[in-house]
């Protein structure tokens, strides 16, 4: 069962009454055919118009959505002869964080993900995709290792930031996210990461500080949640709306302001709708987008990374 967000209530009901419509056994002097397709009609409109104009607390919604492709979706689909990579060589495997060796399109790659799970039993079990600092460390560590064997790296980032628990803390979490943005800083070889869903915070940019930051029309990418900063501002976390409206955390926004180098386009009503549409559109970019980087040697790819976030914003708010 499709799930709608509030938003989407009148779609909801006209796609309900379509349901309704093609599971009618009489006819009962209705032309069902007919209808059905003047009912199709209206839905797509308004699922057009719906979605030209989200606001950014309504993108936030979307890029939460339960259906939206998760890191292993897109993994499973673009990355051929998968062979996972466990734990940090220091203290456990984190399930939030995927890792391992496999093919994009042929070409030997690492690839990295934070993986939230598309039901209860999976949620649990990846934490939500909310990392502890072993993940971070399992993140460095293939990093580090695709720079030994001249790997490209791929990376899917979905996480609303962080494990915030004290064991996390108790175990360095700051320092293994830190340690983490410093080896893709420092990764002698190309790194595409693509923000698929939720970008929040250090817990995203462990693992998204690339050569091409790529990010998908509804996903989002932030400092903080739009909850988190409500709470900080207004100490009401009723305020979300307004903290996304500040955040400027839209693909948009962030394309404008140079934090992200490439948004791509989701199927009208979000990636949930056209699951495979979607990876397809991913796949493709972030083909165009490793394709340049192959030939440039590792003194230049690193040169260029940093260039490129000592000067992120600072045209676009000059």
């Amino acid at each position: 069962m499709r799930h709608y967000l509030d938003f989407e209530k009148p779609i909801a009901e006209l796609e309900g009454k379509i349901e309704e419509l093609r599971r009618m056994s009489e006819p009962n002097g209705i032309n069902i055919a007919e209808e059905v397709s003047r009912l199709t009609a209206v839905a797509d409109r308004q699922l057009r118009a719906t979605y030209g104009k989200l606001t950014p607390w309504q993108k936030t919604l979307v890029a939460r959505h339960p259906d939206r492709p998760k890191a292993m979706d897109y993994i499973r689909a673009l990355i051929s002869d998968f062979t996972p990579l466990a734990g940090d060589r220091a203290f456990a495997d984190d399930a939030a964080v995927l890792g391992g060796l496999g093919r994009f399109r042929g070409r030997a790659v690492v690839v990295l993900g934070t993986e939230k799970g598309a039901d209860t039993e999976s949620r649990v079990l990846h934490n939500f995709g909310m990392a502890r600092p072993e993940g971070y460390r399992k993140a460095r560590r293939l990093i580090e290792l695709a720079g030994r064997f001249g790997l490209p790296v791929l990376s899917f980032v979905d996480t609303s930031g962080a494990f915030p628990g004290v064991d996390a803390e108790a175990h360095g979490q700051a320092e293994a996210i830190a340690r983490s943005i410093e080896a893709c800083l420092e990764a002698p070889v190309p790194l595409v990461p693509t923000i698929i869903g939720e970008g929040g915070s250090g817990g995203a940019i462990a693992l998204a500080a690339g050569d091409r930051v790529l990010m998908l029309e509804h996903a989002i990418y932030s400092v903080i949640s739009p909850e988190g900063c409500a709470s900080i501002l207004w100490r009401d976390a009723g305020q979300a709306a307004n903290a996304a409206e500040a955040l400027r955390l839209t693909a948009d926004d962030l394309k404008r302001l140079e934090l992200v180098d490439e948004v791509i386009p989701e199927p009208v009503g979000g990636a949930q709708r056209d699951t495979a549409a979607t990876i397809a559109a991913v796949g493709n970019a972030v083909s165009a987008a490793l394709q340049p980087l192959l030939g440039l040697d590792s003194a230049t790819l690193k040169g260029r990374r940093r260039e490129k976030f000592l000067q992120a914003g600072r045209e676009a708010l000059a």
